[in-house]
């Protein structure tokens, strides 16, 4: 990347009340953060899936449950552990168990056909997949072509309140499958009974691998991103510090973005578990869903993307709420049309910040001023510590005058260690 001019960033101005240009970042990983979460909001609510309700402390000694399943079936620190979940309880669970033993998560989409998966699993030399069901089936197909040796199965209705749990085999019989374990089979229910939750060693380390997420392959064949344990950390951080009026342990964030995605892996599952805000699940994002989610809820923070919101916006459900108890929208993934800014604004009069990033930057890099001015068709300004230049395409080399279309290069603590096995 070209040298940074040393005058100060143009976009500082337009920072919000109260953000900080550079940070003091603590150096905790996500892990470590969960169980200071635990200490500080143990009684919070961390998670709610459709009613019911995990706290922090509850969170923590679930993942060291699953921590202590992982390691009694031979998991250990580097070895790599694909995550092919929807939202789900199971899937923060997972995640942090993973990274409380030393192990590295790999983000896997469910809706991977069998040839996105066998070049996923085996590009990323993972030796076990944690799944629904339903997709253990798909999985199986593929073992032969990879180094996965175990399959962990989640059900949808594990974590369900009564009697939704007991209803849910019945109701939803393409989202269950009662399966036989295995030798190379388990069950994750299974897996967790007998485990304590006592604090188990925590093995993650700041300047380790912790993630690999993979790309879509737009410009060739999908690779995998290399992501640190403070990568994930510090722009968790940064998020943090884009949004400084709302309170740690004290507000609430519907779940619409895929935690297999980077925004919703950071923006919604790290960033609430480092200030404890409730975390509501969903697993499957639509409109109908999300406006029953407000309507129990409340929640102050609604993410999207500008599909979900264009389709909220054509409910009259929706646009007949009170909806006075929204903070704030946060859209991302494309860009939000100028109409949908306008109506969500005045049917609410919250903030709306449009976010930037990729896959290669944890994803965080810039967003809408919080509270600021909303500029349609633009991504805002690089969040704290965060350099973005304009160069040739050709090069690469020579920073572009504004004004000028070239490549954009990003420097921050949040960027990449590199691509696997892909220097």
């Amino acid at each position: 990347m070209p040298e940074m001019t040393v005058e100060e960033p143009v976009w500082y101005k337009s920072y919000a009340p109260g953000v900080k240009t550079h940070l003091t970042y603590e150096r905790a990983t996500m892990p470590e953060a969960l169980t200071r979460t635990a200490g500080r909001f143990g009684e919070k609510v961390a998670l709610n899936f459709m009613g019911r309700k995990i706290t922090y402390r509850e969170l923590d000694e679930l993942v060291n449950r699953f921590a202590r399943a992982l390691e009694s079936i031979g998991i250990a620190a580097g070895d790599k552990i694909a995550v092919m979940l929807p939202n789900l309880p199971q899937t923060v669970i997972a995640n942090l168990a993973i990274w409380r033993v030393g192990a590295v998560v790999v983000l896997a989409n469910p809706l991977y056909t069998e040839r996105e998966l066998t070049h996923l699993l085996g590009d990323s030399d993972s030796v076990a997949v944690i799944t629904m069901g339903p997709l253990v089936k798909r999985v199986r197909s593929v073992m032969g072509e990879t180094g996965v040796k175990q399959i962990i199965a989640c059900q949808v209705n594990d974590y369900l309140p009564f009697p939704k749990k007991q209803l849910f085999p019945y109701v939803k019989k393409d989202m269950y499958q009662k399966l036989e374990t295995a030798e190379w089979l388990f069950s994750f229910g299974d897996l967790m009974k007998g485990k304590s939750g006592t604090p188990v060693e925590d093995k993650s380390r700041w300047d380790e691998l912790s993630t690999l997420i993979y790309t879509g392959g737009t410009t060739g064949t999908s690779k995998g991103v290399m992501l640190s344990h403070a990568n994930i950390s510090c722009n968790a951080q940064q998020w943090r510090s884009w949004i400084p009026d709302l309170k740690d342990g004290e507000e609430s964030v519907v779940g619409t973005f895929p935690i297999f995605h980077a925004a919703g892996f950071t923006a919604v599952q790290n960033h609430s578990i480092w200030r404890a805000w409730e975390h509501l699940v969903i697993p499957r994002p639509d409109p109908a869903g999300i406006i029953e989610i407000l309507k129990k809820s409340k929640p102050g923070i609604l993410p999207g993307v500008p599909t979900i919101f264009i389709g909220l916006l054509q409910d009259d459900e929706f646009r007949g709420a009170d909806l006075s108890f929204i903070k704030g929208f946060f859209s991302g993934a494309a860009p939000l049309p100028g109409d949908t800014i306008r109506d969500l604004k005045e049917l609410t009069g919250a903030d709306i910040s449009e976010v930037y990033g990729i896959s290669e930057t944890s994803p965080i890099v810039a967003g809408t001023p919080w509270g600021g001015v909303i500029k349609a068709g633009t991504v805002g300004v690089p969040v704290p510590d965060t350099d973005v230049c304009i160069v040739d395409a050709e090069a690469g080399a020579r920073a572009l005058p504004q004004g000028e279309v070239g490549e954009i290069t990003i420097k921050g603590p949040q960027v990449m260690m590199g691509y696997y096995k892909n220097p």
